[in-house]
């Protein structure tokens, strides 16, 4: 099911479930996207990463502080989900969709699969027997 389903996607789409398998930033999404997806105003860019949360195969999340449990590294981890209904309005804003060299990484938006995404970008047993 997973092939099938991956297969069907668009280049655009597959850029979403790979940062987001990557648990990747927003912005680092531009990078996968040909120039003529890049070229695209934003709000058409969201509109296909709405579709993904849609399906309940993508979260956006705020980067949050990660700590390791010794208490030695520090670094970042997913945290607080945006709500769906804000969606719209954080992805159509542009600085969202840039790295932040000039700020803190924390608050920024990160893509993440959910179990439902992890099986689209994932073989089954049965496909990778195939």
């Amino acid at each position: 099911m997973s092939k099938h389903e991956w297969d069907a996607l668009t280049e655009t789409e597959k850029a979403f479930m790979v940062s987001a398998y990557e648990i990747g930033c927003l912005a680092s999404v531009w990078g996968d996207l040909d120039e003529t997806d890049r070229s695209r105003p934003v709000s058409e860019v969201a509109a296909i990463l709405l579709s993904l949360i849609d399906r309940g195969w993508i979260e956006v999340r705020r980067i949050a502080p990660w700590t390791s449990p010794c208490g030695t590294r520090k670094g970042f981890q997913p945290g607080e989900m945006v709500p769906r209904d804000q969606l719209p309005a954080v992805l159509e804003d542009p600085a969202n969709w840039e790295y932040p060299y000039d700020r803190d990484w924390i608050g920024e938006l990160t893509l993440v699969e959910t179990e439902a995404g992890h099986k689209i970008t994932h073989r089954t047993p049965e496909e990778m027997a195939e």
